[in-house]
């Protein structure tokens, strides 16, 4: 094919960026013995936490988004991860993960712990090769800094922190200074905009959602990926067919019940998230081209039980306001989580 015959992609309109370790696989890595058996696990021995790769399948189907996967996980693991999210049906355009070799090489022994100095970074520098325009939605969880690492990319490309913050916050976070001036650098190449649209938190330690109230709106906690399913259905990523499919199959796979279901819906619902016609949306959606899906006992069920439970609910409650996120109130948020000052 001639260089005039090539037909490039076409720039991405949405970038969905993903964590690996407790937001899409369900991995364990609190003691030694628990990293060596998550070490050698083989692709198809990981288990994907429910409903992630439903989410991402229906949230690359539309041909206009990005996958971009940054994680902690070792290089030395990229084949094996790769080869997993290949048998789950999920393709990425992007893979990074944590070089901890050549750290311990250069005796860089504050980096194999740190997320900070290693998670922002990446997330600039992929961000500086994204069209201005893409708008972003930002997978994380709690077992780390991934609320805090995300609302400072948020805000940093937005503007909305100041130099002098970042660089205290980085210090704080034990970065490098050689690193801390990359990050610096990079961050002045990428132009001013308003990218990340919503952030969501998955809730591996069961952390309670008001714990990250300090973040703001934009910072959803989530229990379940059915409840990232219903916001991002109203945010308009995703159609009522879509967030079936995403239901279905933690219907079929995994333990999830009409109980379970409706109260992820409830739950959303009394945190003031923006989902009230979302139930509606649903059941109508079952009346017309996936009404095949009526078959996979019990989503009608679940279905009626949304309606029913949305409406005893009266008017839902105001959501929250949006405000400036003081990250210096919040840097226990961005320390290693061995640090003896670290909190959550």
């Amino acid at each position: 094919m001639s260089l005039t015959d090539r037909i490039d992609p076409r720039p991405p309109k949405k970038i969905y960026r993903w964590d690996l370790d407790k937001t899409y696989l369900q991995t364990e890595f609190d003691t030694l013995r628990q990293l060596v058996r998550t070490a050698l696990q083989k692709a198809h021995e990981k288990k994907a936490v429910p409903g992630a790769a439903a989410l991402i399948r229906e949230l690359r189907s539309s041909g206009d988004s990005r996958l971009c996967i940054v994680s902690g996980s070792p290089t030395q693991m990229r084949a094996v991860l790769a080869e997993k999210l290949h048998l789950d049906g999920v393709q990425f355009d992007e893979l990074v993960l944590k070089d901890n070799l050549k750290n311990l090489v250069r005796g860089r022994f504050k980096a194999l712990r740190g997320q900070v100095g290693y998670k922002l970074p990446v997330l600039l520098r992929s961000r500086a090769n994204a069209p201005a325009e893409a708008e972003e939605v930002l997978f994380g969880d709690d077992a780390e800094a991934d609320a805090f690492i995300y609302s400072l990319y948020a805000d940093m490309v937005a503007r909305r922190v100041g130099e002098p913050v970042v660089y205290q916050v980085l210090q704080a976070a034990e970065v490098y200074e050689d690193d801390i001036n990359r990050v610096m650098k990079v961050w002045e190449s990428i132009p001013q905009a308003d990218p990340v649209r919503r952030i969501f938190i998955n809730l591996d330690r069961l952390t309670t959602p008001a714990s990250f109230a300090h973040y703001g709106p934009r910072l959803v906690p989530i229990f379940n990926y059915f409840q990232a399913a219903l916001v991002l259905m109203a945010d308009g990523h995703l159609n009522a067919g879509q967030v079936l499919k995403v239901m279905v199959e933690l219907v079929q796979t995994s333990g999830y019940n009409l109980f379970t279901l409706s109260n992820s819906l409830q739950d959303l619902l009394r945190r003031g998230l923006p989902i009230a016609q979302v139930a509606q949306s649903l059941a109508e959606a079952l009346q017309g081209p996936q009404a095949m899906l009526q078959v996979v006992r019990p989503v009608p069920d679940i279905i009626a039980a949304f309606t029913k439970r949305a409406a005893s609910l009266g008017a839902p409650p105001a959501p929250l306001p949006t405000k400036d996120i003081d990250y210096l109130s919040l840097l226990d948020h961005a320390r290693p989580r061995t640090h003896k000052k670290r909190k959550i």
